[in-house]
């Protein structure tokens, strides 16, 4: 893991929040065309409670400037950027190093990292000998676009979630992706850091759907990113499955989106779901394709 000569490295602190985002948002120009990552998405994340921000993460540096960066989000995900001015210097290859040797340090069997599909990061990871584990798709509900009518069953209604909701809504949330994630449930405090503790967080980002018993059965969580509504996370309880819920909180979010002061809405899913073609039936099409490649870690004997 050695840097070119006149590159240093250094661990980050949330002051260097603004500078990431930068750096995250030239490649994604570069790379898909258009911008999707938030500074408020980077400050979240880094105060989830779990999250050791001086240890997962790792700066690199041209004099003062902040020309990429790589972190250990959880025990085997990881995210990387470098400034696309940059590219062709080793950083890229210096950052895959490093992640690799930090997850060898906690233990982890692998770790990987989404890239855009046919991008330079890709091309990159590829040829260091990361696989692809899965891949994801951007999905857009483009502007002027029908949000079509979703109807509930009846006795169901859609509404804005409370506060004191706000731990059952983790509860479904998490249940249903531990469904496919492959993951250790993720604590209610990180979950909190990461939704309610957002940067900018209002109370219509977060809607329920509830039953005729009053039951908490389903969740969305919905942002506003400019004029595109993003939406982080929809989530039905197993055994309310199949009557059109999911559906329903879609078009929901969409039109809060909308009354908020979006034009497009979007959502990113993965392989792992089997969820791509709920989205196509609600009119999103796919704007993106990204993989999910990882490396296995080789301990030391």
């Amino acid at each position: 893991m050695t840097l070119p000569s006149g590159l240093a490295a250094r661990p980050l602190t949330l002051a260097d929040a603004p500078a990431v985002t930068a750096i995250m948002a030239a490649e994604e120009l570069r790379d898909t065309g258009e911008v999707a990552i938030e500074e408020a998405d980077v400050v979240a994340d880094w105060r989830r409670p779990s999250f050791h921000i001086a240890s997962r993460t790792v700066g690199v540096l041209d004099g003062d400037r902040l020309v990429g960066y790589a972190e250990l989000s959880g025990r085997d995900r990881a995210h990387a950027a470098v400034d696309p001015a940059h590219h062709g210097r080793g950083i890229g290859t210096f950052l895959a190093g490093w992640l690799q040797d930090l997850a060898r340090r906690i233990g982890a069997a692998e770790v990987g990292m989404p890239v855009p599909e046919g991008s330079p990061g890709d091309r990159l990871l590829a040829a260091l000998g990361f696989h692809v584990r899965w891949t994801s798709w951007v999905l857009t509900l483009p502007a002027g676009r029908t949000i079509e009518p979703q109807p509930l069953p009846a006795g169901y209604a859609l509404r804005e979630a409370t506060a004191a909701e706000h731990r059952e809504i983790w509860t479904v949330v998490e249940d249903a992706f531990l469904e496919w994630a492959g993951r250790e449930r993720h604590p209610f405090e990180d979950f909190a850091a990461q939704v309610m503790g957002r940067p900018g967080f209002e109370p219509w980002n977060l809607r329920v759907a509830v039953g005729p018993d009053g039951a908490l059965v389903g969740a969305a969580v919905v942002f506003l990113a400019g004029e595109t509504g993003y939406v982080d996370k929809v989530a039905v309880r197993r055994d309310r499955r199949g009557q059109g819920l999911a559906r329903a909180l879609l078009a929901d979010a969409f039109g809060q989106a909308r009354a908020h002061g979006a034009t497009r809405s979007e959502l990113s899913t993965d392989s792992r779901t089997g969820a791509l073609g709920l989205y196509e039936k609600v009119g999103m099409e796919v704007t993106s394709v990204w993989l999910n490649r990882a490396v296995a870690v080789h301990r030391d004997p």
